[in-house]
């Protein structure tokens, strides 16, 4: 059955309606709000995962330093996003209380996949209820725990996906290629960090600066804020 422009509207005004293909356009708009967001990468290397983020800075009187794209979840958590900042600002909130619930409850620190599992279980849940909009938001979230060093990838549907390295927000697909073509397992942080600007590089081409990134990066020491100017 072919579905008229009038009849198709009607699809993607409510949470809790499917498509006649099956999609749930809903969902498929909060990925694009992902992508249009401010690009933001990880990649594991040797010692550790780093995570790096563009703060686009698209005033010249905004003091870089206020525009924050890393948060720490716990002493071994780290996470940054694309999408909707209010979102992100909300979500990082929820993952802290559960970490710190965990600690207190079981007197040990959550590993980085409970994390995960938490926040994606919320971020489904929003798919299935109206009156609610799903969160316009990916986070990747890296941290250090028994498994290893780990990088894990969250979507607005509530699923997620396990990397040695991902980019995601605008270029996110250019950034992608880049890559996959020169991540090495083992590589050292000087050139993960290397890398890791390249990219940014790349993407943002004439309007890059090394003012409008921010770096951090987890070890089993614990987080470190990177300076690249230096």
């Amino acid at each position: 059955m072919q579905v008229l422009p009038s009849q198709a509207m009607g699809y993607d005004r409510a949470i809790t309606v499917f498509s006649p293909d099956g999609r749930i356009l809903q969902i498929e708009y909060a990925k694009k709000a992902v992508s249009a967001g401010a690009m933001a990468l990880g990649i594991i290397y040797k010692d550790g995962v780093l995570l790096m983020s563009d703060r686009r800075i698209t005033e010249k009187l905004l003091i870089a330093e206020s525009v924050k794209k890393i948060a720490q979840l716990d002493d071994h958590i780290i996470s940054t996003f694309a999408g909707y900042t209010m979102d992100a600002r909300i979500l990082v909130k929820r993952m802290r209380v559960f970490a710190q619930q965990h600690k207190l409850t079981y007197g040990e620190e959550t590993d980085v996949e409970g994390v995960i599992k938490n926040i994606s279980d919320l971020a489904q849940a929003y798919t299935q209820y109206s009156g609610i909009r799903p969160f316009g938001i990916s986070f990747l979230l890296a941290g250090i725990d028994k498994k290893g060093s780990q990088l894990i990838m969250t979507e607005p549907s509530g699923i997620y996906m396990q990397y040695y390295a991902k980019a995601i927000g605008t270029g996110a697909t250019e950034a992608t290629k880049t890559l996959e073509k020169r991540w090495k397992e083992g590589m050292k942080l000087e050139d993960a960090k290397k890398l890791a600007v390249d990219v940014f590089r790349e993407v943002l081409d004439k309007e890059f600066s090394i003012e409008r990134l921010e770096a951090a990066i987890v070890t089993k020491d614990g987080i470190q804020k990177l300076n690249l100017e230096n």
